[in-house]
């Protein structure tokens, strides 16, 4: 079934993901690589040929953030994905990683609690589905390679949070490491490179739901630069690390840190990222100051990248499991989410005391660009009824003058209380700083198309806004090429991920490729599937969408969506950074093999768009 077949993609428009002008070709392929492109290719013998006809032909699209290190092996569909033309993602961002882990149980299950609490994704499945057959991150490898077939190539990070829990145990919350430790987390990132890692992920912005800061957090200099120093063996490899640009908004001193501490280490940084919203540059001041340090970093030549997202914040508040109360600094609300049980949460919501808290923390606690202070949260959406007692489709606000409550807050307890606490209660999209977005997309030093696909799973639904870029865009505004936008979420991507055997359809690359019609595609609306494991013989819900639908995903060659749904095919394969040899233009894979340092190409640079 993942045998790649002979294929002949004619008539079709081909965007190659360089970023150089659309044009009419056929493309051949043979056993999972590209191998011709030219017009009026004659077809083959024993090949299938697929008329492309009013379509343009793309390299495969990559998830440049995603938290699928646990749904992948619950969920070998990776829905919405192969429907959106995704052929590549990545996963073990933000520090958050499965490997390597504690042979302390209590340990491990600190793993478990941080994706729960950071990524809403549940306890049960992650406890049962994952066979936690490992301690290292080889072997972590090893287990995933062997055990799990999904339709998507996937690259790794190996998380600074799992380091650290691995070396220090509970100690990892609480203070810096020892020099043995740091040399102890030195050597496991380092086999972890070896065995194929993309580098090393870090947080330095989040807070847990005992308003703890995560263990990264806590890392000194000394640590970072050791971990730094072993991503420098390895060309190709990189560091993505989340900033505060919300809660303490430390992000341009964590910024400027990072700077001083990779002083004469050839590393790549990703950082997360310049802000794109309107509050971030008008209320918050911290637009101006990012920006102005990624022209800095760009105009000294250092090999730091900014990630964005080319849409706003969506999310979806629920009871059940969310993070937005004390990621808002809203920990009695938060209560509610922590409550065992549906009766237990109902208890909170109904008391008269709880109720006055709430109103308190809303009115006094809770952070300005959160959902609820006054003014904002009477425009939450009441659109997602469990038992379709209603009303629906109105605002908080409105639903409030409607019961005549006395705050928001009641408002929303009410409305729960009687719609079930399965319901969940919509934010309206954050407005965006339009014109930043599309320079970061022309910008070849920032990494978009982030969207957390694979977390949140009850909040929002990352997979499927990609072809957002494709739509709003594209065809909507017209503010951004075919070229430009392909080129931001494929060749560039592909560049910055050392990933040179894809992203662009070239002869002698793989056969990533997608296929769509932009009259055709659309970010559909989320609905529900109740497909998630619950730990309790169970399952539960989460979001997701129809398919865009794009016509055809090649993934190495294999059709992994056929125009109408995803197919059966499980043709992904574990990628690794590539390091290119300047000189000759050799590709050394740094993965399971005695570590060279060839040179790695330099960065095509362009203007800067905000020049």
């Amino acid at each position: 079934m993942n045998q790649a077949p002979k294929l002949l993609i004619r008539n079709g428009t081909v965007v190659d993901g360089t970023g150089a002008p659309a044009y009419r070709a056929d493309v051949r392929i043979r056993d999972g690589v590209i191998t011709e492109i030219a017009n009026d290719l004659a077809p083959g013998a024993g090949e299938t040929d697929y008329d492309a006809d009013g379509c343009f032909v793309a390299p495969g699209f990559i998830e440049s953030h995603t938290h699928y290190d646990g749904a992948m092996w619950w969920d070998d569909s990776l829905d919405p994905l192969p429907g959106y033309g995704a052929t590549t993602q990545v996963m073990g961002n933000c520090g958050f990683a499965t490997a390597p882990v504690s042979e302390d149980e209590a340990v491990r299950r600190e793993i478990v609690k941080i994706f729960s609490f950071f990524e809403d994704i549940p306890e049960g499945p992650f406890i049962d589905s994952l066979p936690w057959d490992w301690r290292s991150w080889p072997q972590y490898k090893a287990s995933m390679v062997e055990k799990c077939r999904v339709p998507l190539n996937y690259a790794v990070y190996c998380g600074h949070i799992a380091l650290r829990l691995a070396v220090m145990g509970m100690d990892a919350w609480e203070r810096a490491a020892t020099a043995q430790e740091i040399g102890q987390m030195a050597s496991m990132l380092d086999e972890a490179m070896a065995a194929g890692a993309m580098g090393l992920s870090s947080n330095l912005m989040d807070h847990d739901g005992e308003d703890r800061p995560v263990p990264s957090l806590k890392a000194d200099d000394a640590e970072f630069r050791a971990l730094l120093e072993v991503l420098d063996r390895y060309p190709g490899s990189s560091l993505q690390i989340i900033l505060d640009t919300f809660r303490n908004m430390t992000a341009a001193e964590s910024l400027q840190r990072l700077a001083r501490l990779s002083e004469g280490l050839n590393v790549r940084v990703q950082w997360g990222g310049v802000p794109t919203l309107e509050f971030q540059r008008d209320l918050m001041g911290i637009q101006a100051p990012l920006v102005a340090l990624h022209e800095q970093m760009k105009a000294e030549g250092r090999d730091f990248w900014t990630g964005f997202a080319h849409i706003p914040v969506t999310s979806t508040l629920s009871v059940q499991s969310s993070l937005i109360f004390a990621q808002s600094n809203d920990y009695v609300w938060h209560e509610v989410v922590t409550a065992p049980g549906d009766e237990a949460k109902a208890a909170i919501l109904r008391d008269p005391q709880w109720r006055a808290r709430a109103r308190k923390s809303w009115d006094e606690e809770t952070f300005e660009f959160s959902p609820f202070p006054p003014g904002r949260a009477e425009n939450l959406q009441l659109l997602n009824s469990d038992n379709g007692a209603g009303p629906i489709h109105i605002t908080l606000g409105e639903y409030q003058q409607q019961i005549g409550a006395e705050h928001p807050s009641d408002a929303m307890a009410e409305w729960l209380l009687a719609n079930g606490l399965e319901s969940t209660v919509t934010m309206p999209p954050f407005a965006m700083t339009e014109d930043v977005v599309e320079a970061l997309i022309r910008d070849p030093m920032a990494t978009g198309n982030i969207n957390d696909c694979g977390a949140h799973g009850q909040m929002l639904c990352g997979g499927g806004e990609n072809v957002k870029l494709l739509t709003y865009w594209v065809r909507d505004t017209g503010r951004i090429s075919i070229e430009e936008a392909v080129h931001s979420m494929t060749g560039k991507l592909a560049r910055h991920f050392s990933l040179p055997d894809r992203g662009e359809l070239v002869v002698g690359k793989r056969a990533d490729i997608t296929v769509f019609d932009l009259d055709e595609i659309e970010s559909r609306d989320m609905e529900r599937v109740y497909d998630v494991p619950d730990g309790k013989g169970g399952h539960t819900w989460r979001w997701t969408r129809k398919p865009a639908p794009v016509r055809l995903t090649l993934v190495n060659g294999v059709t992994t969506f056929d125009g109408t749904a995803a197919t059966a095919a499980r043709p992904g394969v574990m990628v690794s950074p590539v390091a290119v040899d300047a000189d000759c233009g050799r590709g050394v894979v740094f993965a399971d093999r005695a570590l060279t340092a060839p040179k790695r190409i330099p960065l095509s640079w362009i203007n800067s768009p905000y020049d």
